[in-house]
C-alpha cells in the first residue's frame, strides 16, 4: 500500500508492468463495478484474472462486494477490462490511491471508461432497482476540498486545468439511450452527486441535495470521471437506484440493502451494458 498522497508516474507503471505480465489483451474499454454488481465480470470470454492484491502500489478494497480483482477478456466481441469493485476515500486513502486505478487504466491505453454505482435516490420519483444515466455530477467533495487533481500535475498524465463542460461523453450517452429503448429497459436519466461517506445522509442533506439539483447520491464515480476527463478518455456512468428517497427520515438505509439491491439491478444493467458494448 501507498502511503504518500500523491502517486508518481512510476508508482503507476510498476503496476502496468505486472498487468501487461498477466494478460495478453489490450483492452481499449475500462469497466468499474460498484456495490454488488461485480456478477457482470463472470460472464466475460475467455478471461484473465490477475488479483488487484498481487500489483505493485495497488489500494485494497475493504467494503463488501467490491471484490478487487481484475478481470481482462472479451465481452460482446469487445475486449475490455473489468474492475470488480472500487476503492473510496472514506477506507482512509487518498484521493490519488482512489482513482489509482483509472490512472493505471490510462498508461494501458484504455479509451472508453464506462463507470457504475449503486446509488441512493435523490428525486422521490425514482424506484430502487431502476437505472439512471448520469447526465452531469455534482462534485461536493471536491469542492470542499478533496479533488483528485490537486497536487503536482504531471503532463504524462493530462493537463492541469482540464475542462469539465462535458464529463459525460454525449455520444455515448446517446448509445445509452438508444440501447436501452431498443432492448426495452427503462432508463432514468439525472444528475449524480459525490459525498464522500461513510455516512448516509440525513433527510436534511437530502433535501439540500434536491435543491442543489441531485437526482442519485453515492460515496464514488466522480473522482474516477474527473482523472478520466483528465487523461482524454470518454466516460460513460450508469447508477443502479438501490434505495428510495429518505426524504422525511421515515426510512434506515443499509449496506446490506444497497447490496440486496444489486441484485434486482445486475441483470438489468448487464443487458444494457451489453447492448452498449455491441454498438460500439
Amino acid at each position: 500500500m501507498v502511503n504518500t498522497p500523491f502517486l508518481t508516474v512510476e508508482q503507476v507503471d510498476e503496476a502496468v508492468a505486472d498487468v501487461r505480465d498477466g494478460t495478453h489483451y489490450r483492452p481499449k474499454i475500462g469497466l468499474i463495478l460498484g456495490s454488488g454488481l461485480g456478477a457482470l465480470a463472470d460472464s466475460i470470454l475467455e478471461p484473465d484474472l490477475i488479483s488487484s492484491g498481487d500489483l505493485p502500489n495497488w489500494p485494497k478494497s475493504t467494503v463488501d462486494g467490491h471484490s478487487g480483482r481484475l478481470v481482462f477478456g472479451r465481452l460482446e466481441n469487445q475486449v475490455v477490462m473489468v474492475l470488480q469493485g472500487r476503492i473510496h476515500a472514506y477506507e482512509g486513502y487518498s484521493m490519488s490511491q482512489v482513482t489509482f486505478p483509472v490512472r493505471v487504466m490510462q498508461r494501458l491505453g484504455v479509451e472508453i471508461l464506462i463507470v457504475t454505482n449503486a446509488a441512493g435516490a435523490v428525486n422521490p420519483d425514482f424506484t430502487p432497482g431502476e437505472l439512471m444515466l448520469i447526465s452531469d455530477h455534482l462534485n461536493l467533495v471536491g469542492m470542499a476540498g478533496m479533488n483528485p487533481l490537486i497536487g503536482p500535475n504531471l503532463d504524462q498524465f493530462g493537463p492541469r486545468f482540464p475542462d469539465m463542460s462535458q464529463a459525460y461523453d454525449r455520444e455515448l450517452n446517446g448509445i445509452a439511450r438508444c440501447s436501452a429503448q431498443e432492448n426495452h429497459i427503462s432508463l432514468r436519466e439525472g444528475v449524480y452527486v459525490g459525498l464522500s461517506g461513510p455516512s448516509y445522509e440525513s433527510p436534511a442533506d437530502l433535501r439540500f441535495l434536491r435543491l442543489a439539483g441531485a437526482d442519485a447520491v453515492g460515496m464514488s464515480t466522480v473522482p474516477e470521471v474527473i482523472v478520466a476527463r483528465h487523461a482524454g478518455m470518454r466516460v460513460l456512468g450508469i447508477s443502479g437506484i438501490s434505495n428510495k428517497a429518505n426524504l422525511d427520515g421515515n426510512t434506515k438505509t443499509s449496506h446490506e440493502e444497497v447490496l440486496e439491491a444489486g441484485k434486482v439491478i445486475a441483470p438489468k444493467l448487464e443487458k444494457l451494458l451489453r447492448a452498449i458494448l455491441r454498438e460500439l
